[in-house]
């Protein structure tokens, strides 16, 4: 079979996410082989564990195997019905800590011999994140060095923590901001807080743009969820639960956006059946139907795809928003 070296994006949507592996397994199936991978939020899950030398097949079957509720971990005190989950947010900032989620994320690293970026080929990862300290993205491993560290010791886990972690969902990541660069910055605080990369751009193209001007350009294929989670209501009952809420609507725009020709044209359309980016009690059953929407989808791109451009061959007469 005949192989084709390709940048990847992969956007961020929550346990959506899922979707992305059927779209890489039909990628393997056309001869794809990944270059260089980026993501958001749970595309950084999926284009880490691309760049540690996963399979989609591989990878659908840890999510199989992992029931996602249990990722979601608090203390006892902080299950007290509406009070304790309110209290948790007072003082963590978060409903749940996001530790569950690393050490697994950081387990099946590490069972590749990943534990650090320093561990994959320079440039093969790149994850984003948002700092709402400051008000800035974060590329990481590179931008790890305005916090007094090194890019190539960053833990690839803590790295997918951060861009994960969704505002009062999961605890934000607290980083130290060394006093030469809150001098240099005129920054006053002493201590960054980091959150899910979805809030600053949840879906970065842009990221290989530098690559796209080489004398011999990569082809870079994005990999975005499309679809609003009409199937899932959301319930307002009190500030947290609007919070999630404008989280998710926030997240639904990025997927409903209008996307421009150029991008549109390299770009994977995942249906996510109406899947919220919080529903991690998600059945086994809907699981599968998100791998397999992702492959579908994944199979009806290549079919239109040109190895030589990099493009559709299809000519994009008319763009208009997905469900018009």
């Amino acid at each position: 079979m005949q192989t084709t070296a390709v940048n990847a994006v992969f956007e961020g949507g929550g346990v959506k996410g899922i979707s992305l592996t059927g779209a890489v397994r039909a990628a393997e199936q056309n001869g794809i082989v990944f270059h260089r991978v980026a993501g958001t939020s749970s595309g950084s899950i999926v284009a880490a564990l691309i760049a540690a030398g996963y399979s989609a097949v591989e990878m659908r079957d840890m999510i199989e195997r992992t029931p996602f509720k249990s990722l979601l971990k608090r203390g006892a005190l902080y299950n007290a019905k509406l009070v304790g989950p309110a209290l948790r947010v007072l003082l963590r900032k978060g409903l749940y800590s996001g530790d569950a989620l690393e050490a697994w994320v950081e387990s099946m690293l590490a069972d590749r011999g990943i534990r650090c970026f320093g561990d994959l080929p320079e440039g093969k990862l790149r994850i984003v994140a948002s700092d709402i300290t400051n008000g800035k993205l974060l590329v990481l491993p590179e931008d790890i060095r305005h916090y007094g560290a090194e890019p190539g010791k960053l833990s690839v886990a803590k790295a997918i923590r951060m861009s994960t972690s969704i505002p009062y969902f999961f605890d934000p990541v607290v980083l130290k901001q060394p006093w030469k660069e809150r001098k240099r910055s005129a920054i006053q605080s002493r201590a960054s807080y980091v959150v899910d990369g979805g809030l600053l751009s949840n879906f970065p193209l842009w990221l290989f743009e530098r690559d796209a001007n080489e004398e011999a350009p990569i082809p870079v294929i994005g990999f975005q969820m499309v679809g609003r989670s009409d199937a899932h209501p959301h319930r307002i009952s009190g500030p947290v639960t609007m919070f999630q809420a404008m989280f998710e609507t926030m997240l639904g725009a990025h997927d409903e956006r209008y996307i421009e020709k150029h991008n549109v044209i390299r770009t994977i359309k995942i249906p996510t059946l109406g899947v919220g980016s919080t529903s991690f009690d998600l059945s086994p059953k809907m699981s599968l139907a998100l791998y397999e929407s992702g492959l579908r989808a994944g199979e009806k791109f290549f079919r239109g795809w040109d190895r030589k451009s990099g493009t559709l061959k299809v000519t994009m007469t008319k763009m208009t928003e997905p469900g018009t």
